[in-house]
């Protein structure tokens, strides 16, 4: 039996992991490989690899974790678990079963775009989500951002730090209060409804006329990847782009013995910030299983 089983081996939770193998554990990662920034180019934001390919990030960070003896690691996917603390089963696609005294959920999530021709062959190349991993890398240059719910107005309003922003509206009304703050912070309204992406990150409108940018952004909506937590029992908080777990100060669930980790237990969330939630899940996971 395993101390933790971890589901998800990208950024948190390779980093849980880490902090388990430190603490000689014996831990087994089950990775899908279906990281969300899989999309892109380069990451940005996490301090020490700015601009590095995302594989390249993942990649050093499992040969690293395979230096730990305690280690055992299986790429496949997850597709059910049941027990209860210091007593789960995890089984996998190809009928594999693992037992653990821990679980750490760490699947992430995935981005349900707009359903627009050519939004979903450019994201995470010249359409994106966040302007702290990408915004830079626009060099003042036109910003689209295309109305994709509440969450749009306020990326709309943030994205001025990095250029001049067209508020997409696509056909929708923002409402006269979103319509004052997208212009008091000199934002741009086409009202018009999108036809479909073009180019590097050009914007074919219905009624024909084109609007070239250096780069567009949409508010996605994310729901957690798998269903362990759902089976599991695990409750979930309702955040600004989509549902997550909910987790307590030391990263637990409602679900005794059940850790949860990176994107898929926060509002929100980048490279870095996987990395901490990782470092201090792994941590508080570790304690629970020296002190019960």
């Amino acid at each position: 039996m395993y101390d933790v089983i971890v589901v998800g081996g990208s950024y948190a939770g390779q980093s849980a992991a880490l902090q388990l193998l430190r603490a000689r554990r014996r831990v087994l990662v089950i990775d899908a490989d279906r990281r969300r920034n899989r999309f892109a180019a380069t990451a940005h934001g996490f301090l020490g690899q700015d601009g590095v390919a995302p594989a390249t990030i993942a990649r050093q960070a499992r040969d690293q974790l395979r230096a730990y003896p305690t280690l055992d690691w299986i790429d496949g996917t997850a597709t059910a678990a049941e027990g209860q603390r210091d007593g789960f089963a995890v089984t996998l696609a190809d009928g594999i079963r693992a037992e653990g005294r821990r679980l750490l959920l760490a699947q992430g999530v995935t981005d349900q775009l707009p359903d627009l021709p050519g939004l979903s062959d450019r994201w995470g190349r010249s359409v994106f989500h966040c302007p702290y991993c990408h915004g830079y890398e626009l060099q003042g240059g036109r910003v689209g951002v295309l109305a994709n719910g509440p969450m749009s107005v306020h990326q709309a309003e943030l994205l001025t730090e990095w250029g001049p922003v067209t508020y997409l509206a696509n056909g929708t009304d923002p409402g006269d209060e979103a319509r004052a703050a997208l212009t008091g912070r000199g934002v741009a309204i086409e009202p018009a409804p999108v036809a479909a992406l073009a180019g590097e990150a050009e914007v074919t409108m219905e009624d024909g006329r084109s609007l070239p940018f250096a780069g567009l952004f949409v508010a996605s909506r994310t729901t957690p990847n798998g269903p362990l937590a759902g089976t599991l029992g695990c409750a979930v908080e309702e955040g600004p782009v989509g549902p997550y777990l909910r987790t307590d100060g030391m990263k637990e669930t409602s679900v005794p013995g059940v850790f949860a980790c990176g994107d898929i237990a926060r509002p929100a969330g980048s490279v870095g910030l996987a990395v901490g939630d990782g470092t201090f899940a792994g941590a508080s996971l570790h304690r629970s299983l020296v002190f019960g």
